[in-house]
């Protein structure tokens, strides 16, 4: 159980009323996102406060009124769900780190240069970021600030998202390995298997993956493959 010092406060505004609880942060964001957790583990106190700044707690009369019940646990599961709960400077920092890297890999995967249509290095992408000075919010959904950022980097660094469809062919020996590879580099079109056990499959993948899909494969095959680009979307 958290201490009071420790904690953040979680707080609902509803019925033109404020609800306020002390939380432990990320036990009440696992919480919030659907997590099983144990609401001892979540709370610092069993009290629920119209200003816990102020020490001033919500009448029982409110809280019937309004949550149908006077049980702390179960008001504070309602604020939690409902509510907004105030991040620590370390969690916060934690999110925006995975924000950033998360936005790193959508362009590294989907962008090419518009001129060789080849991938840039995920360096030359981060150098471009930096350079173009982008902050990354850490509430902000990925594919927006991806967006976003696009539009900034492209003075910088000549870039564009592409899908293509890539056509192999792999021998009997290596069928099997290969399909599983296929399937997690993207979207398989069509698939054939030979008679002679081989297989036939269109893919389309993340146009910035091209290259690592043809090295993957011809690790797997030792070279003995088949590839051609059919499409650049």
């Amino acid at each position: 159980m958290i201490t009071v010092d420790q904690a953040v406060i979680a707080k609902l505004k509803t019925h033109g009323a404020n609800f306020e609880v002390l939380v432990d942060c990320n036990n009440a964001i696992a919480f919030k996102g659907g997590k099983e957790v144990d609401m001892k583990d979540v709370l610092a106190t069993q009290t629920v406060f119209s200003d816990s700044k102020k020490g001033e707690q919500a009448s029982d009369v409110q809280l019937k009124q309004i949550f149908g019940t006077t049980d702390p646990s179960e008001v504070a599961k309602e604020v939690i769900r409902k509510g907004e709960i105030q991040l620590t400077a370390e969690y916060r920092n934690r999110l925006k780190e995975t924000k950033r890297k998360q936005i790193l890999d959508m362009i590294h995967r989907n962008g090419v240069d518009p001129k060789t249509h080849l991938p840039h290095p995920l360096t030359r992408i981060e150098l471009a970021l930096e350079e173009a000075k982008i902050h990354v919010d850490e509430y902000t959904p990925v594919q927006k600030q991806v967006q976003e950022i696009l539009k900034k980097i492209r003075i910088i660094l000549p870039i564009k998202f592409e899908v293509k469809e890539v056509e192999i062919k792999v021998p009997a020996e290596n069928a099997g390995k290969s399909y599983s590879v296929i399937n997690n580099f993207g979207k398989i079109l069509k698939q054939e298997w030979q008679p002679d056990g081989s297989l036939l499959a269109v893919i389309e993948i993340p146009g910035g993956l091209e290259q690592d899909l043809y090295d993957k494969l011809s690790s797997i095959t030792h070279g003995n493959n088949e590839v051609r680009l059919l499409k650049t979307k």
